[in-house]
Formats: C-alpha cells, structure tokens, sequence
C-alpha cells in the first residue's frame, strides 16, 4: 500500500465517520464538527481525484467540500444559544 492510498482511505474514513455518527444520532448535521470533517474528507478526495484525472469522482467530491464549506460558513455565521 502507497502513502496516497492512506491518504485516501483517510478521507473517506473522515466522511463516514461524519456519516455514521450522524446516522447514529451521535452527531448534529449543524454542527461544525460534522460540516468539518465533511470538508476535510470531500477536499483531500477531492485533490486525489484531480491528480489522477478521474474527472466525474473530482466532480463529484469537489461539489461535496464547496457545499461542506457553505455548510461551515454558515455554522459558523450563526449565533450560538443561551
């Protein structure tokens, strides 16, 4: 196994880890924890897909981390709770 194999299989870890703690009730979709590891799994898969030219995953996990970065900006944006 290469070091880019880690690196990707890192990425989609951190995607599911978001996945299924949210599936699990364990973590809110609204919360910067979950938009976080969603941009950071979607934007390292993201970067390999270029580099390997596979144009549709690249589409497909770019499309992922811009709208995971909306998705943070406004976790971020929003005013906390009493």
């Amino acid at each position: 196994m290469q070091l880019v194999d880690v690196i990707e299989i890192a990425g989609a870890l951190t995607i599911l880890a978001a996945f299924a703690a949210s599936q699990a009730g364990r973590l809110e979709q609204r919360t910067r924890t979950y938009q976080l590891l969603n941009l950071i799994g979607s934007a390292i898969l993201a970067v390999l897909a270029g580099m390997h030219q596979s144009w549709g995953f690249l589409l497909l996990e770019g499309s992922w981390a811009v709208v995971s970065l909306f998705g943070l900006i406004a976790v971020l944006r929003k005013p906390h709770a009493a």
